[in-house]
């Protein structure tokens, strides 16, 4: 795997992933899973569509 997210992209990934999750947590709804989506591929620093699309917005 190759890193194509960003610092930025990644700790805004993160951020949002938890949040999500914690929604769906409080309300008790399983959709607190797509929080997982974004909450990988931050700390992962690896999106899966971006591999598909070419693109990257690591400055690497």
């Amino acid at each position: 795997m190759k890193i194509n997210v960003g610092n930025t992209e990644r700790l805004l990934r993160i951020i949002a992933g938890i949040i999500i999750i914690g929604v769906g947590v409080y309300y008790e709804s399983w959709w607190g899973v797509v929080g997982l989506i974004p909450l990988l591929t931050g700390l992962f620093r690896f999106c899966p569509l971006y591999a598909m699309l070419g693109m990257n917005t690591c400055k690497r």
